[in-house]
């Protein structure tokens, strides 16, 4: 029997999916090949991005005005929510799903998926959510935390203080402190985007550095976290979602809201794709071109004046995908904002063709 959607991959994108289509009252297979195993990260977004369908309970924490250090401290004017990652995929029900267990070969014409079982299974509707998967010549954002016990510990959405033991010319990476409900902060040391990134190894190094030179206390048997996953690689199309279909934004890293937002839309049919949203995403794909074309010691100035931005131009750029005016607008406004030698590092980097994303041989 065909079914009206077949989801493929059940993290969060795909789960969200799953549950969204089944709520509109479609007939909905899941396909995992783990699909009861629990998400290990941390997720967080903006808060006027959470849709109103998700229960209160999924947020485990509120930061009203999160900080960020370049080389000056700011307020950040927007509220920023963490996730409980247990409640969230707990809220995200699948109980009217009909759920696989098999790993996905091929998305066929036809709309069928042919599994590794040798099962066909036919449906009017295929949507992927399998994720990305890495490869070495795409840029990939990195980063090791701790989870410790700390008493009201200030929440820096980035804090790019020069505390961590790398040297000027070294990567660039900052620290992401945010609580998690309960007395419990993380304290992850992150790597923005780099091709290649900087490895997990280093960036534990880096962290217990910074942590020393604060007078954190930690011991080795605090929870920890490990993040790995290509910042490049998606492509604006329907047929695929959260990441594999374009809503990991290329020059932060951040879908989980995103794909949320837009997790309705997709159930019904509706495509994510009007001509502004590829518009705005192929402006995102130039931000991290920018970005990576960087010196390590300039990114703290970069986001100084990122974020002395107005608010409605932050939001524009870090959350408005199909707002190409107000894209472009905080872009420009950026450009003006920055030192001359930046401005033509920028300007060269981020210009068409000067670099075309890889992508491995065989992926359209």
């Amino acid at each position: 029997m065909s079914a009206d959607l077949i989801v493929c991959g059940l993290g969060p994108a795909g789960r969200a999916l799953a549950h969204r289509a089944a709520v509109h009252g479609l007939a909905v297979t899941a396909i995992d090949p783990h699909p009861w195993r629990r998400w290990p990260a941390t997720y967080a977004t903006w808060a006027d991005e959470v849709p109103d369908w998700l229960p209160d309970r999924v947020v485990a924490a509120t930061i009203e005005r999160p900080l960020a250090r370049g080389t000056r401290e700011v307020e950040i004017a927007r509220a920023y929510q963490v996730f409980g990652t247990a409640a969230l995929q707990d809220a995200l029900d699948l109980s009217g799903v009909r759920v696989v267990a098999d790993r996905v070969l091929e998305i066929g014409r036809g709309e069928q998926v042919r599994l590794t079982s040798g099962r066909t299974l036919p449906a009017h509707r295929v949507v992927d959510a399998r994720g990305l998967a890495r490869d070495v010549r795409r840029a990939e954002q990195t980063a090791y935390g701790v989870v410790l016990h700390r008493d009201r510990e200030p929440a820096y959405f980035m804090d790019w203080s020069r505390d961590n033991g790398a040297d000027a010319g070294e990567p660039a990476s900052f620290l992401y402190t945010i609580p998690l409900g309960g007395g419990r902060v993380l304290f992850e040391e992150t790597c923005l985007a780099g091709r290649p990134a900087i490895g997990l190894d280093e960036l534990r190094r880096r962290l217990e550095h910074r942590l020393r030179c604060r007078g954190i206390e930690f011991g080795t048997d605090a929870p920890v976290e490990r993040v790995r996953f290509p910042v490049e690689g998606g492509r604006a199309r329907d047929g695929a979602f959260g990441a594999a279909g374009g809503l990991l934004h290329p020059a932060t890293g951040y879908s989980v809201g995103a794909t949320l937002a837009a997790a309705d839309a997709v159930a019904t049919g509706q495509s994510l794709w009007p001509v502004s949203a590829r518009l705005v995403y192929a402006l995102r794909r130039a931000g991290l071109r920018a970005l990576l074309a960087l010196p390590p010691h300039e990114l703290p100035v970069f986001f100084d004046a990122f974020f002395a931005l107005p608010p409605a131009l932050q939001r524009a750029y870090l959350s408005g995908r199909t707002d190409l005016r107000g894209t472009t607008a905080a872009m420009i406004a950026l450009f003006r904002e920055l030192p001359w030698p930046l401005r033509r590092i920028l300007a060269a980097a981020a210009a068409p063709g000067a670099g075309r994303e890889a992508v491995p041989a065989g992926q359209p």
